[in-house]
């Protein structure tokens, strides 16, 4: 059996929540082989983020030319990246390796509230609006996420649809604001531009402390997705029902938040078994 190669260049969270270890529960539940290019090691728990150690660049680009001299990779998934150095040293991989179907997590802030980087702000942004979303086919904020590469406050669909133009004319052809952060009460809102059109997913807004590693989950269903040869559209779709149905499903590990169920359907873990 020949499976779909996708491979998540992120940080690793100990809490296996978020981050490497979401990416490749997710990547397995997706039917594709995940692959790693770690970024980074944090210190963390359900409750938050103690530490953060960075990989240094040049070992992050060994990692990624490795498996790129071995593997046809269908699909990427870029999470937290921890600094400029990283950030220059994985575009110039991708660069080099004509990647394809790049997802792009622009991970700056934790769900606890955490910064996950050790850069200037400034500098990490720049990094990220001019190097490497002009080199993704889809960019994946949150509303604080993207908010900060915008400059724009958002408040409703329409600011996401302005926030939205705004990224894709950084160069990403498509953009998905996630928008789990508004107050909509009961419903949660998502918008996809593609470029030509806005598609505004709607959905109920699960009631649960346990989401992190939502955005990291979602990414990766995405880059999944578009391996096993989705459209943008199908994908983004595929990866919302993925993980609405995970946080349906989801369970507590610690005094904090716990991760979705990645898992749920499956075995001991899925459905009403958990």
């Amino acid at each position: 059996m020949t499976l779909k190669k996708v491979l998540t260049v992120a940080g690793s969270d100990s809490g296996a929540g978020a981050g490497i270890q979401a990416d490749l529960k997710t990547f397995a539940a997706m039917g594709v082989y995940g692959l790693s290019a770690l970024t980074a090691i944090t210190a963390q728990n359900t409750v938050g983020v103690s530490g953060v150690h960075a990989i240094p660049p040049e070992f992050v680009a060994k990692q990624i030319s490795a498996l790129f001299e071995d593997m046809e990779i269908a699909a990427i998934k870029t999470g937290m990246l921890a600094n400029t150095g990283i950030i220059e040293a994985v575009c110039d991989q991708f660069i080099r390796s004509n990647a394809e179907n790049i997802v792009v997590d622009p991970v700056i802030i934790a769900t606890s509230g955490d910064l996950l980087m050790d850069d200037r702000v400034e500098n990490f942004i720049w990094a990220l609006r001019n190097r490497l979303i002009p080199l993704a086919h889809i960019v994946t904020p949150n509303i604080p996420e993207a908010e900060i590469l915008t400059g724009r406050e958002i408040t409703g669909l329409e600011d996401m649809k302005a926030a939205a133009i705004d990224l894709q004319s950084l160069g990403a052809p498509n953009v998905v604001i996630k928008g789990g952060h508004l107050e909509n009460g009961d419903t949660v809102v998502d918008l996809l531009f593609d470029g030509s059109g806005f598609y505004v997913y709607t959905g109920k807004r699960v009631l649960t402390r346990n989401t992190h590693g939502t955005g990291c989950t979602f990414a990766a269903a995405v880059a999944a997705g578009l391996a096993l040869g989705r459209n943008t559209r199908e994908a983004v779709e595929e990866a919302k029902k993925y993980v609405s149905y995970a946080l349906e499903h989801s369970y507590s590990v610690g005094r904090g938040g716990g991760p979705p169920n990645h898992f749920a359907g499956f075995g001991r873990l899925g459905g009403d078994g958990v």
